[in-house]
């Protein structure tokens, strides 16, 4: 019977027996005294690429190499099998004579997916591969589950994020993509080593919900027998550092709201927040920039980065306030508007959503939701932000209105957000304690609260400072070219099967 005729109950049942004669074998192995599971280690010499970029230093050395057999091929007294480790894959070539009789005969009973190690002679084969030539072969962990079909892979997404550990195996690209990934966060990190940052870690339990829009995750201390909270962001506990003398700190944390999910947003996601005194939201700007074309040429070897279609150059980047971006894609000069009334207009003239507390500048935002950010493809900072939706930026000294404040958008998609950190601590308490305020109008059961220890360590006094905060995940995803959020996330949230 062909694939294309059998029955998916027809494909579980013959997986069903495929995986009993499995156990099989493992229990004929256990009772021989052969248990795979009680090796506890195989001295690994080279990996596969090793061996195929060094071949002719190699070429006749002995090696032992190991990995997952991913196919087998059994030919009489010979046979070929593949198999795969971090590198990639090599081929061995088993044969009877080289192995012993005995030995062979357990060969030929392995499966593909098995985990195996195998030692012997490098050399190339006469159609040009290079191979290892098994003198010995070692099952080292036996497969009780058949890997999915070699041409079909495992294509399921559901089950690709369900199943990460078979995503790996069966599809090298996924694996480079989470390779890259680590190699785009050590890029990060030696960047801003560079120049003279301090990676910190703060915490990730607090004790109260602060009166930011985003929903946090609660839990309870059963020690303290307190309520506690996992952390939305890490910026208060970074800038208490500020205060303290660390003039330029980071951390790479993990971050926790209790929002909706898409191809952009998990519930925990991986951010970098840093904070540099005696700069500002310009010298921020500077920073991205360069950070960005750093970790570009390190892990892409281009400042043009193929994303979903479009050629992105990370080699020049557009920088617009937000009234001028919404004046270019709406053609409504916000500048010209001088009040509430006025804005609350326009927003309707232009079927633009109404915010929950209409203001002038918070209209401007749905503005710049409505028209702008799709059109934003390129590299584009979009700065100086209304202040009703930036409690933490310092005031523009020239229009207070607005705040030292810019968001960065590839791809129109947010990446990072950025401002000349408030450091005034009676504005500060009084913008926390209006967000508050407002938080719990709309919401009367929120939890949200002043951090009035926050607003003690800027009475003490905290310097001038930038500060930035960006998502790795996206960052990731533009630098591999991956669609969602769950591709560069190696086990996303996902709701349980039962």
């Amino acid at each position: 019977m062909s694939d294309a005729t059998r029955t998916p109950a027809q494909e579980d049942a013959e997986l069903h027996e495929q995986a009993r004669i499995r156990r099989e074998k493992l229990a004929a192995l256990q009772e021989a005294g052969k248990d795979p599971f009680q090796i506890v280690k195989y001295d690994v010499t080279h990996h596969s690429s090793e061996i195929k970029e060094n071949f002719e230093a190699l070429n006749g050395q002995k090696v032992a190499v190991a990995g997952r057999m991913m196919s087998k091929r059994v030919m009489g007294k010979a046979s070929f099998c593949h198999v795969q480790d971090l590198g990639g894959s090599i081929q061995c070539y088993v044969c009877r004579d080289s192995l012993g009789e005995e030995a062979y005969k357990e060969f030929k009973k392995l499966d593909r997916g098995d985990v195996i190690g195998v030692r012997g002679e490098v050399f190339l084969t006469k159609t040009g591969e290079i191979s290892v030539h098994a003198e010995e072969v070692t099952l080292l962990a036996k497969s009780l589950e058949v890997l999915p079909e070699k041409f079909h892979g495992l294509t399921n997404t559901d089950m690709r994020y369900r199943q990460r550990y078979v995503d790996l195996i069966m599809n090298p690209e996924v694996r480079d993509t989470f390779v890259k990934r680590s190699q785009i966060l050590r890029e990060l990190r030696a960047y801003l080593d560079s120049k003279g940052f301090l990676e910190v870690d703060t915490p990730i339990l607090t004790p109260f919900e602060i009166g930011a829009s985003a929903r946090p995750f609660l839990t309870h201390h059963n020690s303290l027998d307190m309520d506690m909270v996992l952390r939305i962001e890490t910026e208060l506990y970074l800038k208490r550092l500020i205060v303290g003398g660390l003039e330029r700190v980071y951390e790479v944390g993990r971050i926790f709201r209790n929002e909706g999910m898409d191809t952009k947003h998990n519930p925990e996601f991986t951010s970098i927040e840093l904070y540099q005194a005696f700069t500002d939201y310009h010298g921020m700007m500077d920073l991205v920039e360069e950070m960005m074309k750093t970790v570009a040429r390190k892990v892409c070897g281009s400042l043009v980065i193929p994303y979903q279609g479009n050629q992105i150059d990370l080699s020049h980047w557009e920088r617009l306030t937000m009234v001028e971006a919404v004046k270019k894609y709406s053609g409504v000069d916000f500048a010209a508007v001088s009040s509430d009334e006025e804005a609350i207009a326009l927003a309707k003239e232009h079927h633009v959503e109404l915010p929950e507390v209409p203001t002038r500048g918070a209209i401007l935002a749905e503005f710049f939701d409505a028209f702008v950010e799709e059109k934003l493809i390129q590299p584009t900072f979009i700065y100086d932000y209304p202040v009703e939706i930036s409690p933490l930026a310092k005031r523009k000294p020239d229009d207070p209105a607005f705040t030292e404040r810019f968001e960065y958008f590839i791809n129109a998609t947010e990446f990072g957000n950025a401002f000349s950190e408030l450091n005034d601590p009676i504005d500060q308490k009084q913008r926390f304690e209006r967000q508050v305020a407002e938080r719990k109008a709309l919401d009367p059961e929120s939890k949200a609260q002043v951090d009035y220890d926050y607003v003690t360590a800027l009475e003490y006094g905290m310097p001038p400072t930038g500060g930035l905060g960006f998502g790795v995940d996206r960052l990731v995803m533009l630098l591999t070219d991956s669609a969602s959020i769950r591709d560069v996330l190696l086990f996303p949230t996902m709701k349980p099967l039962d």
